[in-house]
């Protein structure tokens, strides 16, 4: 049947009509030719036509139709493959093989597509002739046959790789492998290409076929260095940087010889082979042997890294470089990124702040729309982060001279790129830059006004990587001139300075936080300016600057002269933007953070935005009812209703008992109900972090339905979820505290959940602090329940709660721990000195718990008798002793 089928020449005339069409540039010609393709699929043999159109009309057909003809071929196999006729799988599989040495280039690459894209639907194991016969037409004297052949292998290994390592198939690499290691010598740069890409699928995996030959392919790789060929060179870089993630035993006796050959690559004419060569320098940074191999090459390196930080005349096309004033032109909604919410999730102040939270930088690139993609510029920015975080201060020899070079030349892409290397450094050799700093910020504040945008823009950047030391110098010098130039820098006329600026001001203000109130009527005056001065891409990111400032300086916004500049443009927008606009998320936020840092001052704003968000949520829930009912109706984009909870949430902080009135007269608890059991888990994230304020803010109705929502907090104990768990266990605790004694029903429900998550390695900090404090609570209000387990988790509950801050959660979970001890003070015997050090941690707290802390101390002392007790001591460190002796006549 297969072989003597013909087309109805009829039929072929209109197919080919149709595809014809289908390359029209009127979209709705266009709509109605897929239509009609669409309705085509009811005929059984219309994909046979589809093939023969591909495959036969060498002569009567232009490329672009026959490959289009096979596309919509490898569709319809993606779609409907498995209800197509045997003959016709057949009659495409024979034809497939048969031609895929046509001499056109793009329909070898299409009919390789098409072979992939059925073998991926399950036919390698029911195509058994399939990789035998690519095999053997590899050897074909044919130059078209032979890399037609290759070109379908290396898509089949793309997208089906686990699957040719398979018993299944008897492990079809075994001879693979061997295979393609002896065309990396091959005559054609295209073959020799083929075969290193199909070799490079098996590294990450370390597929033992491969792991058997690894001394060949290294052979055959170090063969090719000086290849002429760029995509040849492209495919050794990225086999030598993935070999070096998970074979760096292999690579290291040709360690030498490898930095050198990927020194020389990542100076290559050709820029795409230079960012594979340089994504070498960001994974060996990561490998242990980093500093002992590469120091002795720093001084080549870094100089090339600055190299390729520059920007490119093709970077400078894309940027638009040479519009300098582009604040009048409005944005095109597809320039706009999706933006994601991040959940509430509750956490706690430490004494001692960590350092190293936010190295995630996009190297004063932040989203450069035409350059969004990585490219050679942020990987060598990259490339020197790291080995700044490996080599600290070592690097300043190599560096300090670049720098100055840099920074002093008059053109301004090189001026530019030694700002880019000042800001990439600033963590990884924060020390050295020290004494330079003096004279740097100034020159960078005076960089902010220099005549070029993009020098404009990568110094807001640069400077708020220095935020840090610049809060802690005395504010006249530094902050103050740096805050009046940034501030101008948000009112640039450059959209991309604009950006950066709002960007680097955020960073300015977690940094400084209180320290900003001084500044708080000019910070405001240019915020509430630059609304009416931005288009929508930059708006979305003045809301983040506004919410962050909000955040930083708290309930220092709440002063009517500050309220009345802030909050009409918020609200102006708030009542402007529909319910199914995307641009609430990010004014959701925003308004939750100033809502929180307001308390009452919000009051007059608040029914409005209670209500809305109540709405928000319902209409939500609503649909995802609909559509759980209804295949045809669309699940709905539940962002909307988290943001919504989040910003309910920012209310009941801010509001406290205010809220009460909001609450009574909805049905929000209801809605909240279905929210805790929403599959999704930042929905449910939301809604405990709700739930606990609300539990703050109004108990009474939240009281009533206790009883259904522990078990669900309970439920959600669980750690895979990490923020989801956080925010069940620290509502639990919230709970705890309004239920006191009527708690003891409930504690069964949670104690030993809690108990495991304390005890569990790897814990994140904030889950394990959230765990002990709501542990402490719960001792707090039933001690006798939960005293007895005091021995398993006493240790690790001190050594959470030692580093953060006195406050009020902090202050009920110590009077928890001590009523649990008085119940129960054995169970504290074995861990005392744990105990001690984090009674020790306390800064001052209030006068009956130190009472609370003395008694237990004293007790223990006279318990084991004054010998014992000194020797006990003496292990103590001495700070630790001299803090027990000042705070507690120990």
């Amino acid at each position: 049947m297969a072989f003597s089928w013909q087309p109805d020449q009829a039929g072929l005339q209109q197919i080919l009509q149709l595809l014809r069409e289908s390359q029209s540039p009127d979209t709705e010609t266009q709509r109605a030719v897929q239509q009609k393709l669409e309705d085509l699929n009811q005929f059984p043999d219309f994909n046979n036509y589809l093939i023969f159109v591909l495959t036969k009309l060498k002569n009567d057909a232009d490329e672009p139709t026959r490959s289009l003809s096979g596309l919509i071929l490898k569709n319809n196999v993606k779609a409907h493959f498995h209800n197509f006729p045997p003959e016709v799988t057949n009659f495409i599989k024979m034809e497939c093989l048969q031609n895929v040495g046509d001499p056109s280039a793009l329909i070898r690459a299409t009919i390789g597509i098409l072979i992939t894209t059925i073998a991926s639907k399950g036919e390698l194991t029911n195509w058994p002739e399939l990789l035998p016969s690519l095999c053997q037409l590899l050897d074909s004297s044919d130059y078209n046959t032979c890399e037609g052949a290759f070109g379908a292998l290396q898509k089949i290994c793309e997208d089906s790789a686990d699957f040719l390592d398979s018993e299944v198939l008897n492990r079809p690499l075994n001879v693979l492998i061997p295979k393609f290691l002896n065309y990396f010598k091959h005559h054609s740069p295209k073959i020799r290409s083929h075969a290193i890409a199909c070799v490079n699928q098996f590294i990450i995996s370390k597929t033992q076929a491969l792991m058997l030959h690894i001394d060949p392919f290294l052979e055959n790789l170090f063969a090719l260095a000086s290849d002429e060929d760029s995509e040849v060179r492209k495919n050794v870089c990225r086999a030598l940087v993935m070999l070096l993630e998970v074979r760096v035993d292999r690579l290291l006796p040709h360690m030498q010889n490898i930095i050198e050959y990927i020194l020389l690559r990542t100076q290559d004419p050709d820029e795409s082979v230079a960012l594979e060569a340089c994504e070498f320098w960001l994974t060996l940074a990561e490998q242990q042997i980093c500093r002992e191999v590469l120091g002795a090459h720093l001084e080549r390196l870094i100089p090339v890294l600055v190299h390729g930080m520059k920007y490119s005349e093709i970077d400078i096309i894309l940027l638009k470089g040479d519009i300098e004033e582009d604040d009048m032109i409005p944005d095109n909604v597809q320039d706009i990124k999706p933006r994601f919410h991040k959940s509430k999730s509750h956490t706690q102040q430490h004494s001692i702040e960590e350092d190293g939270e936010d190295s995630d930088s996009d190297y004063g690139l932040d989203d450069d729309d035409a350059l969004s993609d990585w490219n050679l510029r942020k990987c060598s920015a990259a490339a020197l982060d790291v080995l700044a975080n490996v080599f600290h201060d070592d690097l300043m020899p190599v560096l300090l001279p670049i720098l100055k070079e840099t920074l002093e030349s008059t053109e301004w892409e090189v001026k530019e790129s030694g700002i880019l290397v000042l800001g990439a450094i600033a963590e990884g050799c924060a020390n050295a830059m020290v004494p330079h700093l003096p004279r740097l910020i100034p020159f960078l504040i005076s960089c902010l006004s220099e005549k070029k945008a993009l020098v404009r823009s990568i110094t807001c950047w640069t400077l708020s990587r220095y935020s840090h030391w610049i809060v802690n110098q005395p504010h006249e010098e530094y902050l103050k001139p740096l805050m009046t130039e940034l501030l101008q820098r948000i009112l640039d006329s450059n959209k991309r300075v604009q950006e950066a600026a709002c960007s680097a001001f955020a960073t300015l203000e977690e940094e400084a936080c209180t320290e900003l109130v001084p500044y708080l009527d000019t910070i405001l005056k240019t915020l509430v300016f630059a609304f009416g001065k931005y288009q929508h891409k930059n708006l979305l990111i003045l809301y983040d600057a506004i919410g962050t400032l909000a955040d930083s300086v708290g309930h220092y916004l709440n002063q009517q002269n500050y309220i009345e500049l802030l909050m009409p443009p918020l609200i102006e927008k708030w009542n402007t933007l529909k319910d199914e606009d995307k641009d609430l998320f990010p004014l959701l936020e925003c308004l939750s953070s100033v809502a929180t840092a307001l308390q009452s001052g919000f009051l007059p704003y608040s029914k409005p935005v209670y209500e809305r968000c109540v709405l928000l949520t319902e209409k939500t829930l609503e649909q995802i009812n609909r559509a759980s009912v209804d295949p045809e109706v669309e699940q709905p984009d539940k962002d909307f209703m988290i943001v919504a909870l989040d910003l309910l949430s920012g209310l009941a902080e801010g509001l406290e008992g205010h809220i009460e009135v909001f609450v009574a007269n909805s049905n929000i608890m209801s809605l909240l109900f279905q929210c805790m059991q929403d599959k999704m888990p930042e929905v449910r994230q939301s809604s405990f972090a709700l739930l606990g304020d609300l539990t703050k803010a109004c108990f009474q109705h939240v009281k009533p339905h206790i009883n259904d929502f522990i078990p669900i907090l309970g439920q959600n104990l669980n750690p895979e979820f990490i923020s989801v768990c956080n925010n069940a266990t620290w509502a639990i605790g919230e709970v705890s505290i309004q239920m006191k004694g009527d708690m003891t029903p409930y504690i069964g429900l949670v104690l030993t959940q809690l108990v495991e998550i304390i005890n569990r390695p790897n814990t994140p900090k904030t889950l394990l602090e959230n765990t002990a404090i709501t542990i402490g609570r719960l001792g707090l209000v039933c001690p006798d329940m939960v005293a007895p387990m005091l021995p398993q988790f006493i240790r690790q509950w001190c050594t959470s709660l030692r580093n953060i801050r006195d406050n009020e959660e902090k202050d009920s979970a110590f009077r928890g721990v001590c009523a649990m001890i008085a119940a129960n003070p054995l169970g504290v015997v074995q861990d005392f000195i744990f105990f001690c050090d984090a009674v020790a941690s306390w800064q001052n707290p209030k006068p009956d718990l130190k009472e609370m802390f003395f008694k237990i101390l004293h007790g223990f002392k006279t318990q084991v008798g004054e010998e014992n007790w000194n020797q006990f001591s003496n292990q103590f460190p001495l700070p630790l002793r001299e803090r027990l002796a000042a705070s507690y006549s120990l």
